[in-house]
């Protein structure tokens, strides 16, 4: 067994990880980096790059069916999944070819293996021992355990981003932001699509009435839903063919693919971090405002598997990386992460995004709640697209008119949300976003007639 002794060690590759670690080893630290994967992490390589492809592609086909007889009369356009899949591999392949040797060439040793804690100074890496003086945890999430029968015939979304081609019939199990978004692409690729969701709504971090705009246009699209619905099983049949059986059902749905959309939870498990000496829980490894562990002060954490309270985005990871960068090796800890009102999109057809209070929770702490909202499918700039469906709800303080939240759907939303970001962020009231003058005609221009 070889030891090894560095300033940081850093566990995880992803935005955040790989991000601190070439940080510190460019201030002369002598750096170690551990990935039980690919290196690169998941954003880049299993998750929003790669995903946005697919997405890209869904959004595109859908603009031209939906435009036949208005902006287009020849509208043979289908999704080709074999080369769509080579087309994301573009962008994910380079990164995991160049990633390791990037870290390596900024003097950072790489290390392959899951990484455990045998103590709180010291972790094993397949028989290497690394000690070190800190430590930055940023291992990101892992899709959530099924407990049901059969539960290996399930697809995560990783392998189906791996995936030549699609069967007629795809099964989505839960309703979050994976399945919904990979619901659309499939389903306009011409597969049937059911999504099983336990609960009575899909997408429970948005807003419900444009949730159910949503489904309601999915619908129309040809993806079912199974509200409501519990999975007691999935068998496989000598043909192939994947059964699922749900509670209070007497038929299976038969389906060719079973995708994992049912959550994700910190990837924290195989850590041995109670050797460690290093608090955490099933919301992850807690943390102060610094970023740093409690009961272990040589841990930091950061991302996925960070408590923070905060959403599991990419923005939120960035934004952990610079707040423990500065403070790893700062003999007086001052640098706390500011979020800011963090918008959050889910890349369905169309997308739905939203950012700061819900419409119940700006009414729990609030009793001046102004809400504005509209359906707004039949407004000028959405119908210059093709029918599709669109609409929106912002709430406003009647006596300050402060922004509290915004929660939009329909084209462009994921671009137009980020302008709500801004002004609630710096203090920009509803009057001063109307006030605005937004170049015309564009979707950002809608902002001053959603006010």
């Amino acid at each position: 067994m070889s030891s090894e002794q560095f300033d940081l060690v850093v566990l995880g590759t992803g935005p955040s990880g790989g991000t601190v670690a070439t940080k510190i080893a460019k201030t002369g630290k002598r750096v170690a980096l551990v990935d039980s994967r690919t290196f690169g992490g998941v954003c880049a390589l299993r998750g929003c790059n790669p995903k946005k492809v697919y997405v890209n592609a869904g959004q595109l086909v859908d603009q031209v069916r939906r435009s036949e007889g208005k902006l287009v009369s020849d509208v043979s356009v289908n999704i080709d999944w074999k080369q769509l899949h080579a087309f994301k591999t573009e962008f994910t392949q380079p990164v995991a070819d160049k990633s390791e040797q990037s870290f390596q060439d900024e003097g950072i040793k790489t290390f392959h293996g899951v990484a455990r804690f045998i103590s709180p100074d010291t972790i094993d890496v397949v028989g290497s021992e690394l000690t070190a003086d800190r430590f930055l945890i940023a291992t990101g999430g892992r899709p959530r355990e099924l407990s049901f029968d059969g539960a290996e015939h399930v697809t995560r979304s990783d392998e189906f981003l791996e995936l030549e081609s699609m069967p007629d019939h795809v099964v989505f199990v839960g309703g979050g932001y994976i399945s919904m978004e990979f619901a659309g692409v499939v389903a306009r690729a011409g597969c049937r699509v059911t999504v099983i969701e336990q609960n009575d709504q899909v997408l429970s971090g948005f807003d419900p009435d444009l949730v159910n705009q949503l489904t309601d246009s999915l619908r129309d699209h040809g993806i079912r839903f199974q509200m409501n619905a519990k999975i007691t099983g999935i068998e496989k049949s000598s043909d192939g063919c994947l059964h699922v059986h749900l509670a209070n059902e007497d038929s299976p749905i038969k389906c060719g693919l079973v995708v994992h959309g049912a959550g994700r939870v910190p990837n924290i498990d195989e850590l041995s971090l109670s050797r460690g000496k290093i608090e955490h829980s099933e919301k992850g490894i807690a943390v102060n405002e610094f970023m740093q562990n409690p009961t272990n002060p040589r841990v930091f954490a950061t991302g996925d598997c960070a408590d923070t309270g905060l959403p599991q985005l990419t923005p939120v990871a960035n934004e952990d990386a610079r707040t423990a960068t500065k403070n790893l090796f700062s003999d007086n800890l001052r640098q706390t992460p500011d979020y800011g009102d963090v918008p959050k999109v889910a890349f369905t057809i169309p997308c739905i995004a939203s950012v700061g209070l819900s419409g119940e929770s700006a009414h729990q702490s609030n009793d001046n709640v102004k809400v504005l909202s509209d359906d707004t499918s039949s407004w000028g700039s959405v119908r210059k697209t093709g029918s599709t469906v669109a609409g929106y709800k912002i709430l406003v303080d009647s006596e300050t008119d402060e922004i509290l939240g915004a929660h939009l759907l329909g084209p462009s939303a994921e671009e137009t949300i980020n302008l709500f970001a801004l002004a609630m962020k710096f203090n920009l009231t509803a009057t001063d976003m109307k006030s605005t003058l937004f170049a015309f005609p564009t979707f950002a221009s809608d902002v001053r007639s959603m006010l």
